[in-house]
């Protein structure tokens, strides 16, 4: 058998194998093993810890996505507000004036101008 790489998640259908399996084990009434591993106590005890843990992630990853759209909500809230105070600071001191470059913002007069194109004259 080769080694088993438990870093990756084993796929749903294996999992849904599994349990249709255990479940047809619990039909053998005269199952009995010497092997630990795949007694039926360890099975039930191996299923009841899987579906615990399943749940955990299910909650922990309702919380996440919570957290998630929380911090995104407040990172737009502080951006809207940055842009509302860059909108006074341009109304109140003007958009050529240190108070605007002071938070961000490029001077009016240090803006490069936009070049003419020269027109060609054809002969």
């Amino acid at each position: 058998m080769p080694a088993q790489d438990k870093t990756r998640r084993l796929p749903s259908q294996s999992i849904s194998q599994d349990i249709n399996s255990f479940h047809g084990l619990q039909t053998i009434s005269t199952y009995n093993t010497t092997r630990t591993a795949a007694s039926v106590a360890n099975l039930q005890q191996a299923y009841q810890a899987m579906l615990a843990q399943q749940q955990s992630e299910t909650e922990k990853l309702t919380f996440y996505r919570a957290a998630v759209d929380a911090a995104r909500l407040a990172e737009w809230e502080f951006h809207n507000a940055a842009l509302a105070m860059k909108e006074v600071i341009r109304g109140e001191y003007g958009s050529d004036s240190d108070q605007a470059q002071a938070v961000g913002l490029k001077k009016k007069s240090e803006r490069k101008r936009p070049n003419r194109k020269k027109s060609v004259a054809m002969a």
